[in-house]
């Protein structure tokens, strides 16, 4: 049955992976360009089966390096298939905002189509839209790197405020 489960994982994550990856570069709205990258630390969790939650920290590392970068903290909800446990994460993302972004503006709710596989080490992926009034686009950097034994997929909202 483990072996079944890993082999399952591993399938799923090589599928998550060849998906992310294909995604056309020109899926970005004209009217965004990249702002920078936003880099977030994930708490250990238990996928509950229909979903999770995991408190996040993330650093906003502006395009502009004359800028400051920004502090957040928050959630990461998913809702769907979510069994097993992980332990911390790492999730990085590429911030597609319009050009004139003010200060603390990732600060607000996102959600998209998140998946998941991890057998010892595992990947993820999750493109989002939300924060200041919609016009923020996460489209995945990296991977998500976690340890564990998960299988995960459905609706992911990340949830964002600033730390002043």
């Amino acid at each position: 049955m483990k072996q079944h489960l890993r082999a399952l994982a591993g399938t799923f994550a090589v599928t998550v992976v060849a998906a992310t990856l294909a995604a056309p570069a020109s899926a970005q709205p004209n009217d965004r360009v990249q702002a920078g990258v936003l880099n977030c630390d994930v708490s250990a969790g238990l996928g509950l089966i229909v979903g999770s939650q995991k408190e996040v920290t993330c650093q906003f590392l502006p395009a502009d390096k004359s800028s400051p970068r920004e502090v957040y903290v928050g959630v990461i909800n998913k809702l769907g298939i979510d069994i097993g446990a992980t332990t911390k994460g790492q999730m990085v993302w590429n911030v597609f905002a319009p050009t004139s972004r003010p200060v603390a503006a990732l600060a607000g709710d996102y959600i998209g189509a998140g998946a998941e596989a991890t057998v010892a080490v595992g990947l993820g992926a999750n493109a989002l839209v939300g924060g200041n009034n919609r016009t923020v686009a996460l489209q995945p950097v990296s991977i998500q790197a976690q340890e564990g034994l998960n299988v995960a997929a459905g609706v992911t909202e990340l949830r964002l405020r600033a730390v002043k």
